[in-house]
């Protein structure tokens, strides 16, 4: 997507406005709302989820997408799709913005963080600062764009003689008004070196935890950005990813007061959680400050946890620009227009990286390989 046409589309996109530790709904099916217990909230799940201060933004991606071709894009007629905004699910996955590899060509950000935690599937990166990256299959990158940055993000399907399914979940996470405008910089938390602990019950099932941020037991996550909320003394950052087996138990153990605490309960048929049971596909706000008990149904489930403390400070937004005064949000499309956020260094607005290894190339120059 050239800069002329992500203009374009930020212009259509509303301004919202708010000083907020409450949350940001998905729409659709009202919420049911419990005003005691250890469940403050549940609602649905739809595309887009309910988040809370810092969260902005939350969606899974699910895919199922087709043997790839030459290109790295499917290898299957696009007929009928609209193509540059395909967000409709059919024959099993969409093409997002992408016109011959899915994904989300050339677009800018300010002002907040990305959190991409890839669970299957590879994600290709490419920036306005020369960098790029290829992860995916449990890999976790974690973008500050601070001041500003340009970037695409393409799924390639690599595998031409089988289905490429993909799976991740996009998060946005909020700056502080005093590090709005930091250098961009992005870290890779490969799959390799994130924490993984089991936590047997009294019946010997075992309930998976995936330390991505925060801390569980003596499992502390790795680095986050060094300009990250996350990075910042007391803010209690937590994103877990949770799985259980059929009739499992577990304790979600207590946040600090005053913590914000969304649950996921993203896939699975039925679990009580805080001593009411819930179907799957439910975003369920917590106490922050108690233990919560959660025992499984019938089948499998899983969940992913997002915790912090809040911010607390205005928010405008408008597309991909998250800022805390109109004002401000006026100066980000200047600066865009003005400087790119570096420019665009690469020949396509939807790069691919071939059939690279999963790897990570700074800004500086220095290379990462996943393993």
């Amino acid at each position: 997507m050239q800069r002329r046409a992500a203009l374009s589309l930020l212009a259509s996109s509303p301004v919202l406005l708010s000083c907020r530790s409450g949350a940001v709904g998905s729409g659709g099916e009202a919420p049911v709302v419990r005003t005691e217990g250890l469940v403050r909230s549940a609602e649905p799940l739809g595309f887009q989820w309910k988040t809370l201060d810092p969260f902005l933004f939350c969606v899974h991606h699910d895919d199922h997408y087709p043997a790839g071709n030459e290109e790295l894009g499917p290898h299957a007629s696009l007929a009928g799709r609209n193509l540059g905004s395909d967000f409709v699910l059919r024959d099993g996955y969409r093409m997002y913005h992408g016109q011959v590899v899915p994904g989300f060509p050339e677009h800018p950000h300010r002002g907040f963080e990305t959190v991409t935690v890839v669970r299957r599937g590879l994600v290709d990166h490419s920036d306005s600062l020369g960098a790029a990256a290829r992860y995916g299959g449990g890999d976790v990158q974690w973008l500050t764009a601070g001041g500003g940055i340009v970037h695409a993000e393409m799924f390639p399907l690599l595998d031409e003689s089988n289905e490429n399914p993909l799976e991740l979940f996009q998060i946005w996470m909020n700056l502080p008004a005093v590090d709005k405008l930091v250098p961009a910089h992005f870290s890779m938390l490969w799959n390799e070196t994130i924490p993984r602990r089991t936590v047997l019950d009294s019946n010997g099932k075992g309930t998976e935890l995936r330390v991505i941020a925060g801390r569980f037991g003596d499992a502390t996550a790795p680095s986050p950005p060094p300009k990250s909320w996350a990075a910042h003394r007391d803010s209690d950052v937590a994103i877990w990813t949770i799985r259980m087996p059929a009739e499992a138990r577990f304790v979600l153990p207590p946040a600090r007061p005053g913590t914000n605490r969304m649950l996921y309960y993203f896939a699975g048929r039925d679990a009580r959680i805080g001593g009411e049971t819930y179907p799957g596909s439910r975003g369920l706000e917590l106490r922050p400050d108690v233990s919560v008990p959660i025992q499984n149904g019938v089948e499998e489930s899983e969940f992913l946890l997002l915790q912090a403390r809040p911010i607390g400070e205005p928010i405008v937004q408008h597309g991909p620009f998250v800022m805390n005064t109109r004002e401000e949000i006026e100066k980000a499309y200047v600066d865009y227009r003005a400087t790119g956020f570096g420019g665009w260094p690469w020949k396509r607005s939807d790069p691919v990286h071939a059939h690279e290894p999963r790897f990570a190339r700074h800004a500086d120059g220095r290379v990462e390989r996943a393993g």
